[in-house]
């Protein structure tokens, strides 16, 4: 596990690498967010961008949602992995809305993780970006880059790592951080290529030096 000197010196360095990193999925408000990250499940945000450029000029409120059959909106995210349950859970997120809040997106977590198809990281990234609220969303790539560093231990759930995360990290760079996360992971610290032999953490990465001793390996 990392020193927090070393927390500090790799919250550094990817800082160096991604200092403009931002939330890829765009919207104009927090409702449009909030669909978005709900069918970002499982999907790429350039994907998910794909779908919604067409999907947000058709659908502007909760109510639009609502006053097309199921089947209708199932086939405008069709492309999207998952998309006849994504389609259910954003019915069932807007008559919620219309009922509970106005049709107004909720900015507390512990209401938004209410609406149907909202858990925990959607809630996290909702009030982070939309609202400017302190928060680690942990998707496939913070999670990732968080064991592969050795920030949190390979067995850990999402919730500890998240635990983890916020605990180690200073709250007023939680927001930044969760980018900057996503970003390292999404175009250096990838799955299947990561690229290890540029990185300013190699020394610090018990998985880059395992990856490196390998290719070292395979050329003798």
């Amino acid at each position: 596990m990392l020193t927090k000197s070393n927390i500090r010196y790799c919250l550094d360095e990817i800082g160096e690498l991604f200092p403009n990193a931002h939330c890829e999925l765009v919207h104009e408000n927090p409702f449009e967010l909030t669909i978005a990250v709900l069918l970002s499940a499982q999907c790429t945000d350039a994907l998910v961008n794909k779908v919604t450029k067409k999907l947000f000029q058709k659908y502007k409120t909760p109510e639009d949602y609502l006053e097309v059959p199921l089947e209708e909106l199932e086939n405008d995210i069709r492309s999207i992995g998952l998309f006849r349950n994504k389609a259910k859970h954003i019915r069932n997120l807007c008559q919620r809305l219309i009922e509970y809040y106005g049709g107004v997106i909720p900015s507390d977590h512990s209401e938004l993780t209410t609406l149907p198809g909202v858990g925990r990281k959607t809630a996290n990234v909702v009030v982070s970006v939309a609202f400017g609220e302190p928060a680690i969303a942990v998707d496939t790539h913070v999670e990732r880059v968080a064991k592969r560093l050795g920030i949190c231990r390979w067995k850990d759930s999402v919730t500890e790592v998240e635990k983890t995360l916020m605990r180690k990290i200073p709250k007023e760079e939680w927001s930044i951080t969760h980018h900057r996360l996503i970003f390292f992971g999404r175009y250096h610290c990838k799955a299947q290529s990561p690229k290890c032999d540029v990185c300013p953490l190699l020394s610090l990465c018990r998985e880059g030096k395992k990856r490196m001793r390998g290719k070292l390996n395979e050329q003798s």
